[in-house]
């Protein structure tokens, strides 16, 4: 699917750059593009709650990528956190 921002022939030079990588790149580029996501996540987990200390950020990240439960299973008698 080809993002609204991006011009089609962008878009398509993009998609054929990927076919062209190897496998061994491809997977580098996604695990590259999956920790940079969470990264500006968790900065803007930090912008919202500049109280919170590293823990309690990495704790509000698990959460929205997990869930409640989860986070309420590893965590058990901790207060809820707010993403």
């Amino acid at each position: 699917m080809r993002p609204r921002d991006t011009d089609v022939a962008a878009h398509e030079a993009q998609i054929e750059a990927y076919r062209r990588m190897g496998a061994e790149a491809r997977v580098r580029l996604a695990a590259q593009m999956s920790e940079d996501a969470r990264l500006i996540s968790l900065d803007g987990i930090r912008a919202r709650h500049p109280e919170y200390d590293d823990k309690r950020a990495r704790r509000a990240l698990f959460r929205l990528l997990f869930g409640e439960d989860m986070v309420r299973a590893l965590w058990p008698g901790e207060a809820p956190i707010a993403p």
